[in-house]
């Protein structure tokens, strides 16, 4: 049992079939919470919801790149437990791997509208619907903090979110939300395994191995390690943080 600090909140997950998402998502309803789980349909959505408490989640379908399945997914979440406490974009892809004289450009559109225009329409649709007080989470990475090569699009989607979260924390002062970004490294999960498999190719090297010796702590995070910042922004213990970029890289981006 947790400590309740979001006992009775409603907290909405994008990326919610992902380890990360899913883990904030045990975390949070641990702590009390809520939770609307959304994520692409499919067998992951159904097995992520099936994870969690019966009566106490509600997994839907939602492409985040959607502006009216947003206002659907909002509409539907409020009407079943109340106003949104805890707003979690998490949704994410990661593109391919070449160089920029190279990329594809519908990759890079792929990359941009997944993570830029879903926190966007996270945003844009998710804060009429949140209460007074409420706070925000857009998941970004160290990638968001540095310039890698390969990875254009995602690491100028990852910049971007920054930027979008910098300026609607500002829009959102007034109403006492607080709007945030957390800023995981190189996470122990599938997502980042099939990232490594082909960097590997590209680095001639083993990249889980090459990530380790670039983190001072010397290994990945566990998601259950990403979901505990989530929670501590979510929470009232983060109550005069807004506007930050909270790092959970074991000191990557130092």
């Amino acid at each position: 049992m947790g400590t309740m600090k979001l006992r009775d909140r409603h907290a909405f997950v994008t990326g919610g079939a992902g380890s990360i998402g899913l883990a904030t998502a045990q975390l949070l309803c641990e702590e009390g919470a809520r939770i609307t789980l959304s994520d692409l349909p499919g067998p992951a959505l159904d097995a992520a919801g099936a994870a969690l408490p019966d009566g106490r989640v509600r997994a839907v379908p939602l492409d985040v790149t959607n502006g009216t399945e947003w206002q659907r997914t909002i509409a539907d979440a409020v009407s079943a437990f109340g106003p949104i406490d805890v707003l979690f974009s998490n949704a994410g892809n990661s593109g391919v791997i070449v160089p920029v004289v190279d990329y594809p450009d519908e990759v890079f559109d792929s990359v941009l509208a997944v993570h830029v225009r879903g926190a966007f329409l996270a945003c844009k649709h998710g804060l009429p619907a949140m209460r007074d007080g409420a706070s925000l989470v857009i998941c970004s990475s160290v990638a968001g903090m540095r310039g890698d090569p390969g990875v254009s699009a995602y690491i100028t989607a990852k910049h971007a979110q920054v930027g979008l979260m910098r300026s609607v924390s500002k829009e959102a002062a007034a109403r006492g939300i607080r709007v945030n970004t957390v800023h995981p490294g190189p996470v122990d999960n599938e997502f980042q395994k099939n990232i490594e498999q082909r960097l590997s190719k590209v680095l001639e090297q083993d990249a889980t191995a090459f990530f380790d010796k670039l983190i001072p702590l010397r290994r990945h995070a566990r998601p259950a390690e990403i979901a505990r910042a989530v929670l501590w922004l979510a929470s009232d213990d983060s109550s005069f943080t807004t506007g930050t970029t909270l790092m959970v890289d074991g000191g990557m981006n130092v």
